[in-house]
């Protein structure tokens, strides 16, 4: 479909939006993670410097998901249990989701938008572990944050977005295919442009801007197994809907990653579980429907 909204650059559309900045202590966690010889000590100061990010800290690591048999009361602590990695990228997820506008569009829900990348960053994570990927936390941030171009476009480009989320349900189409047929780009390109306006790691930018390009990643061998697996989240069903178009998609690229369907099931009843634990922290719904009821 050849359109006026052709023309329309990617980067003018984001320069246009003017987000704000990622708040210090974000940026500094990040710029620690860069390197290997930093621990909980110097992950403790800008957590510590930064009363609001403190408590969420502490309130992560003493949730449910976790399931300590005692109160964690100090970030190092906290650090050195739960790990620095997934410490930085739950800070990372919240100054996001801090920043991300809600365009309060039509039937657009932002919550239901995060409730669906919880579940795949909890998928991801996962079978980045039964890969044995050593990157399996930044995999669950990736996919956490594979989205997040959404709302953004939607809020700038309203009259030309909106028509799009609409027919990718009475279509049963995928988003990112509707978004190239009419843009020229979509929304994966879309993150990893502001993953980089971020200056978040380059491992961030590739994991999100991929995510729509799984048969690429599945055929590019050992090296691009970690994006396969955010990928493959993102064939995810919606946490409330009752049919999963794309599960033969999914369980072919599963097989194809993993070997065999074998623990499919099992994997799944995981995330359920997860999910039913972490939504609350994060002040989201816990999904309607699991996703072993639909395999």
């Amino acid at each position: 479909m050849t359109t006026a909204t052709a023309t329309t650059k990617l980067s003018e559309v984001l320069t246009a939006a003017q987000l704000p900045a990622l708040p210090q202590s974000a940026i500094t966690l990040l710029q620690l993670s860069q390197d290997p010889n930093n621990g909980p000590a110097e992950f403790a100061r800008p957590i510590e410097a930064d009363p609001g990010l403190l408590g969420q800290v502490l309130k992560f690591v003493n949730s449910a998901y976790f399931g300590f048999s005692r109160e964690i009361a100090s970030v190092q602590q906290a650090l050195t249990l739960v790990g620095v990695r997934a410490i930085t990228n739950f800070a990372l997820w919240s100054a996001v989701f801090s920043l991300v506008p809600n365009p309060k569009f039509g039937a657009f829900d932002l919550k239901g938008l995060w409730q669906d990348s919880l579940r795949r960053g909890l998928f991801a994570r996962l079978l980045g572990r039964q890969l044995k990927l050593r990157e399996a936390e930044d995999l669950f941030a990736g996919a956490l944050l594979q989205d997040m171009a959404i709302p953004l476009l939607l809020k700038e480009l309203p009259e030309q977005y909106a028509p799009l989320l609409a027919r990718r349900v009475s279509e049963n189409a995928r988003l990112s295919s509707l978004e190239k047929e009419f843009f020229g780009w979509d929304h994966a390109e879309a993150a990893g442009v502001l993953a980089r306006k971020w200056n978040l790691p380059e491992e961030f930018a590739g994991l999100m801007e991929n995510h729509t390009q799984l048969d690429h990643l599945l055929a590019g061998g050992d090296s691009l197994r970690g994006r396969a697996c955010v990928a493959l989240a993102s064939l995810l069903p919606s946490c409330n809907d009752p049919n999963w178009n794309e599960k033969d998609l999914f369980v072919a690229g599963y097989r194809q990653l993993v070997g065999s369907t074998d623990d499919l099931k099992s994997l799944l009843q995981d995330v359920d579980e997860s999910a039913e634990k972490f939504a609350p922290l994060l002040k989201l719904p816990v999904p309607q429907v699991k996703l072993t009821n639909l395999v």
